[in-house]
């Protein structure tokens, strides 16, 4: 068995959390505690790759990225960065299609601190950026840890859009879920049915983890 593909596979995943997490830590919080109606319109956007076709995602990420449109001429002139068929391209179409799996949770948990300690921080002259690194953050950490696991797991198991932005570059793109694919067409159904029940396991133990973590964490708190 080929092991290149889960090694690309967990490589992407947690250079796609890594992302994320920077980038949904400020967006969650605009999203939680921004008043604004208008805000309903970009969680919407954050929620599309909920229920929009992995194969719809990709394929607009793969006109936009493109050397033959703007964005994509842009990024390869300016910055000679080519991001169709690389795996830098799967890092952003990753980005795209796990961003709900990332901000939801977090939102969620910023929405669950006690307001009552952010005022009392304020009270006290701290900064915005003080109590959020100080106070929010580490009383929602268990929201930050599911975001993470969840983001890890889920990229872990992409198809579609991967495989419309990355195409089948063994080495370079071709993760886990396409080298499945691979071998159902070449009917080498032993060898697809080892990557998947590798998949599997995986994914339930990740799944039972975080379930098992919020449990602790409600029961925790129902102690106190």
């Amino acid at each position: 068995m080929d092991y290149s593909p889960f090694i690309l596979s967990i490589k992407l995943a947690f250079v796609t959390t890594l992302v994320l997490f920077v980038l949904g830590i400020p967006l969650a919080y605009w999203l939680a505690f921004n008043p604004k109606r208008y805000k309903i319109f970009l969680e919407a956007v954050v929620a599309l790759p909920l229920v929009l076709p992995p194969t719809v995602l990709g394929f607009y990420l793969l006109l936009a990225l493109s050397p033959e449109n703007f964005l994509g001429s842009w990024l390869e002139k300016y910055f000679d960065l080519r991001l169709v068929f690389t795996f830098e391209g799967l890092v952003v179409a990753s980005v795209f299609y796990s961003l709900p799996f990332m901000v939801q949770p977090l939102q969620s948990g910023f929405r669950s601190v006690p307001f009552s300690l952010v005022e009392a921080a304020y009270s006290l002259g701290k900064s915005r950026w003080i109590t959020l690194r100080k106070v929010i953050l580490p009383n929602m950490s268990a929201a930050i840890i599911s975001a993470c696991i969840l983001t890890f797991a889920h990229t872990i198991g992409e198809f579609g859009v991967v495989l419309m932005v990355g195409g089948n570059i063994p080495g370079i793109t071709k993760v886990v879920s396409i080298s499945i694919y691979d071998e159902v067409e070449a009917m080498n159904y032993s060898l697809a049915n080892h990557y998947a029940i590798i998949l599997l396991v995986f994914s339930f133990l990740i799944l039972s983890f975080v379930y098992f973590f919020n449990y602790q964490q409600r029961k925790n708190i129902r102690l106190l």
